[in-house]
Protein backbone atom coordinates (compact mmCIF):
# COMPACT_ATOMS: atom_id res chain seq x y z
CA UNK A 1 0.00 0.00 0.00
CA UNK A 2 3.20 2.68 0.79
CA UNK A 3 4.64 1.92 -2.75
CA UNK A 4 1.06 2.18 -4.45
CA UNK A 5 0.50 5.72 -2.34
CA UNK A 6 4.28 6.43 -3.42
CA UNK A 7 3.05 5.86 -7.32
CA UNK A 8 0.29 7.74 -6.63
CA UNK A 9 2.39 10.77 -5.38
CA UNK A 10 3.93 11.12 -8.64
CA UNK A 11 0.82 10.38 -10.58
CA UNK A 12 -0.70 13.33 -8.70
CA UNK A 13 2.04 15.70 -9.27
CA UNK A 14 2.47 14.88 -13.01
CA UNK A 15 -1.18 16.10 -13.34
CA UNK A 16 -0.14 18.52 -16.24
CA UNK A 17 -2.00 21.58 -14.87
CA UNK A 18 -1.17 24.51 -17.07
CA UNK A 19 -0.90 22.04 -19.88
CA UNK A 20 -4.86 21.18 -19.30
CA UNK A 21 -5.91 25.12 -18.80
CA UNK A 22 -4.08 26.16 -22.08
CA UNK A 23 -5.44 23.53 -23.92
CA UNK A 24 -8.89 23.87 -22.35
CA UNK A 25 -9.98 27.45 -21.61
CA UNK A 26 -7.92 28.71 -24.74
CA UNK A 27 -6.93 25.98 -27.51
CA UNK A 28 -3.20 26.81 -26.87
CA UNK A 29 0.08 23.76 -25.84
CA UNK A 30 1.73 26.33 -23.61
CA UNK A 31 4.75 24.06 -25.13
CA UNK A 32 4.79 25.63 -27.94
CA UNK A 33 4.34 29.60 -26.76
CA UNK A 34 6.58 31.51 -24.16
CA UNK A 35 9.48 29.76 -22.41
CA UNK A 36 7.28 26.22 -23.17
CA UNK A 37 7.35 25.88 -19.69
CA UNK A 38 4.73 23.77 -18.55
CA UNK A 39 4.23 26.16 -15.03
CA UNK A 40 2.54 28.55 -13.71
CA UNK A 41 5.07 31.56 -14.61
CA UNK A 42 4.78 31.00 -18.11
CA UNK A 43 0.79 30.16 -18.04
CA UNK A 44 0.74 33.87 -16.35
CA UNK A 45 3.00 35.30 -19.38
CA UNK A 46 1.03 33.69 -22.24
CA UNK A 47 -2.14 33.10 -20.72
CA UNK A 48 -2.73 35.76 -17.94
CA UNK A 49 -3.24 35.74 -13.96
CA UNK A 50 -6.71 34.47 -14.55
CA UNK A 51 -5.83 31.55 -15.90
CA UNK A 52 -2.32 31.35 -13.92
CA UNK A 53 -3.70 31.91 -10.40
CA UNK A 54 -5.70 28.38 -10.40
CA UNK A 55 -2.97 26.63 -12.04
CA UNK A 56 -0.61 27.98 -8.83
CA UNK A 57 -3.24 26.69 -6.76
CA UNK A 58 -3.63 23.16 -8.03
CA UNK A 59 0.14 22.99 -8.64
CA UNK A 60 0.78 23.65 -4.83
CA UNK A 61 -1.68 21.61 -3.56
CA UNK A 62 -0.36 18.61 -5.86
CA UNK A 63 2.56 19.17 -3.46
CA UNK A 64 0.83 19.22 -0.29
CA UNK A 65 -1.80 16.58 -0.76
CA UNK A 66 0.32 13.54 -0.50
CA UNK A 67 2.72 14.61 2.25
CA UNK A 68 0.10 15.83 4.29
CA UNK A 69 -2.67 13.04 3.62
CA UNK A 70 -1.22 9.72 2.46
CA UNK A 71 1.90 9.28 5.52
CA UNK A 72 -1.95 8.95 7.75
CA UNK A 73 -3.40 6.35 5.48
CA UNK A 74 -0.87 3.74 6.19
CA UNK A 75 0.81 4.96 9.58
CA UNK A 76 3.96 5.81 7.37
CA UNK A 77 7.18 6.87 9.13
CA UNK A 78 8.68 10.94 8.41
CA UNK A 79 10.66 9.46 5.58
CA UNK A 80 8.04 8.17 3.60
CA UNK A 81 6.26 11.92 3.57
CA UNK A 82 10.15 12.62 2.41
CA UNK A 83 9.93 10.43 -0.21
CA UNK A 84 5.70 11.22 -1.14
CA UNK A 85 6.97 14.51 -1.60
CA UNK A 86 9.93 13.88 -3.59
CA UNK A 87 7.62 12.18 -5.93
CA UNK A 88 5.06 14.70 -6.38
CA UNK A 89 7.86 17.20 -7.26
CA UNK A 90 9.56 14.85 -9.51
CA UNK A 91 5.85 14.48 -11.13
CA UNK A 92 5.27 17.91 -11.66
CA UNK A 93 8.82 18.28 -13.78
CA UNK A 94 8.71 15.00 -15.49
CA UNK A 95 5.36 14.70 -16.12
CA UNK A 96 4.32 11.31 -18.11
CA UNK A 97 1.28 12.73 -19.19
CA UNK A 98 2.76 14.75 -21.52
CA UNK A 99 6.40 13.03 -22.70
CA UNK A 100 8.23 13.98 -19.58
CA UNK A 101 7.67 17.65 -19.90
CA UNK A 102 6.60 19.94 -16.74
CA UNK A 103 7.54 22.72 -14.11
CA UNK A 104 10.06 23.93 -12.57
CA UNK A 105 9.07 22.33 -9.22
CA UNK A 106 8.58 25.45 -7.11
CA UNK A 107 4.79 25.52 -6.76
CA UNK A 108 4.77 22.04 -6.16
CA UNK A 109 7.90 22.32 -3.99
CA UNK A 110 5.98 25.25 -2.02
CA UNK A 111 2.83 22.80 -1.55
CA UNK A 112 5.53 19.94 -0.13
CA UNK A 113 6.79 22.48 2.33
CA UNK A 114 3.24 23.59 3.46
CA UNK A 115 2.99 20.43 4.68
CA UNK A 116 6.56 19.64 5.97
CA UNK A 117 7.56 23.26 7.73
CA UNK A 118 4.88 26.11 6.87
CA UNK A 119 6.75 28.44 8.77
CA UNK A 120 10.04 27.85 6.80
CA UNK A 121 7.64 28.85 3.38
CA UNK A 122 6.66 32.03 4.99
CA UNK A 123 10.26 33.05 4.83
CA UNK A 124 10.82 32.08 1.51
CA UNK A 125 7.75 33.69 -0.05
CA UNK A 126 9.27 36.84 1.53
CA UNK A 127 12.51 36.30 0.08
CA UNK A 128 10.73 35.66 -3.31
CA UNK A 129 8.60 38.36 -3.51
CA UNK A 130 11.30 40.81 -2.21
CA UNK A 131 13.17 39.64 -5.30
CA UNK A 132 10.43 39.64 -7.73
CA UNK A 133 9.44 43.45 -6.52
CA UNK A 134 13.08 44.15 -6.49
CA UNK A 135 14.08 43.07 -10.13
CA UNK A 136 11.02 41.58 -11.70
CA UNK A 137 12.70 38.74 -12.98
CA UNK A 138 10.34 35.49 -11.26
CA UNK A 139 13.07 33.17 -11.82
CA UNK A 140 15.68 34.84 -9.78
CA UNK A 141 13.39 35.06 -7.20
CA UNK A 142 12.34 30.95 -7.09
CA UNK A 143 16.32 30.48 -7.41
CA UNK A 144 16.46 32.97 -3.98
CA UNK A 145 13.83 31.57 -2.58
CA UNK A 146 14.89 27.68 -3.12
CA UNK A 147 18.46 28.66 -1.64
CA UNK A 148 17.19 30.52 1.61
CA UNK A 149 14.72 27.19 2.30
CA UNK A 150 17.36 25.47 3.99
CA UNK A 151 18.10 28.16 6.67
CA UNK A 152 14.73 28.94 6.95
CA UNK A 153 14.01 24.99 7.69
CA UNK A 154 16.94 25.42 10.07
CA UNK A 155 15.48 28.26 11.81
CA UNK A 156 11.86 27.49 12.14
CA UNK A 157 11.82 23.61 12.23
CA UNK A 158 14.93 22.56 14.52
CA UNK A 159 13.40 19.83 16.10
CA UNK A 160 12.98 17.77 12.55
CA UNK A 161 16.25 16.38 12.46
CA UNK A 162 18.56 15.94 9.53
CA UNK A 163 16.54 14.07 7.58
CA UNK A 164 14.18 17.30 6.48
CA UNK A 165 16.97 19.86 6.48
CA UNK A 166 19.39 17.22 3.80
CA UNK A 167 15.64 17.09 1.83
CA UNK A 168 15.38 20.69 1.50
CA UNK A 169 19.23 21.40 0.41
CA UNK A 170 18.74 18.66 -2.30
CA UNK A 171 15.26 20.14 -3.25
CA UNK A 172 16.92 23.74 -3.60
CA UNK A 173 19.78 22.30 -5.43
CA UNK A 174 17.30 20.57 -8.08
CA UNK A 175 15.37 23.57 -8.63
CA UNK A 176 18.45 25.49 -9.29
CA UNK A 177 19.46 22.88 -11.68
CA UNK A 178 15.99 23.49 -13.01
CA UNK A 179 16.37 27.07 -13.64
CA UNK A 180 19.61 26.81 -15.47
CA UNK A 181 18.56 27.85 -19.02
CA UNK A 182 17.42 31.19 -17.07
CA UNK A 183 20.60 31.70 -15.07
CA UNK A 184 22.43 31.73 -18.43
CA UNK A 185 19.94 34.28 -19.58
CA UNK A 186 20.29 36.37 -16.33
CA UNK A 187 24.16 36.62 -16.81
CA UNK A 188 23.63 37.78 -20.33
CA UNK A 189 21.26 39.67 -19.67
CA UNK A 190 18.55 38.36 -22.10
CA UNK A 191 15.92 36.78 -19.21
CA UNK A 192 12.40 37.92 -19.36
CA UNK A 193 11.05 40.06 -17.25
CA UNK A 194 7.35 39.88 -15.36
CA UNK A 195 5.05 42.65 -17.42
CA UNK A 196 6.76 42.07 -20.46
CA UNK A 197 4.79 41.04 -23.78
CA UNK A 198 3.20 37.78 -23.96
CA UNK A 199 2.88 35.85 -26.04
CA UNK A 200 6.55 34.16 -27.91
CA UNK A 201 8.48 35.71 -24.92
CA UNK A 202 11.15 33.39 -23.73
CA UNK A 203 12.11 33.04 -19.74
CA UNK A 204 9.93 31.83 -17.43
Amino acid sequence: MTYALLVLSYLVGATPTSYLVGKALHGVDLREHGSGNLGATNAFRVLGWRSALPVMVVDVAKGFVPVALFPGLVGARFAWALAFGAAAILGHMFSIWVRFRGGKGVATSAGVFLALAPGAVGGAAVVWLLVLVGTRYVSLASISAAICLPLFVRLSSGGAGEGLFGFTVALAAVVVWAHRSNLRRLIKGQEHRIGSARRGAAGG
